[in-house]
């Protein structure tokens, strides 16, 4: 299991409680959803507007206002893409999240590397 459920519930209810929360879209997620979306202009910054739990596969994933309201096409991205300024309120909640999250992924890939072999 990668996301501790109790912990993960919890950091959910918050992040809702605190939509719409402000996010810095990196270069490379950027070109990603550039290129699903071409119509559409990708911002560095936009705003988390829904956070939904995809289950211990997909983690925390945060439904993007990009485009506004006349965006026929959702940007749903995992919440470990995102960046997050220091000063909001849930910033430390935030990382914490991610790091845990990164850290297990790739344990979980080394060990299907090792087995591979």
């Amino acid at each position: 299991m990668i996301d501790d459920p109790q912990k993960t519930d919890r950091l959910i209810t918050m992040l809702k409680c605190a939509l719409p929360i402000q996010t810095n879209i990196p270069r490379y997620l950027g070109k990603n959803l550039a290129s699903q979306s071409p119509n559409i202009p990708i911002a560095e910054q936009c705003n988390v507007i829904d956070v939904v739990y995809s289950g211990d596969e997909g983690g925390i994933v945060c439904c993007l206002d990009i485009g506004g309201a006349n965006t026929a096409v959702a940007h749903l991205v995992s919440i470990t893409h995102l960046i997050f300024n220091r000063n909001i309120p849930l910033a430390r909640e935030i990382e914490a999240y991610q790091r845990h999250r990164n850290k297990k992924l790739k344990r979980q890939q080394g060990r299907a590397q090792g087995a591979q072999r």
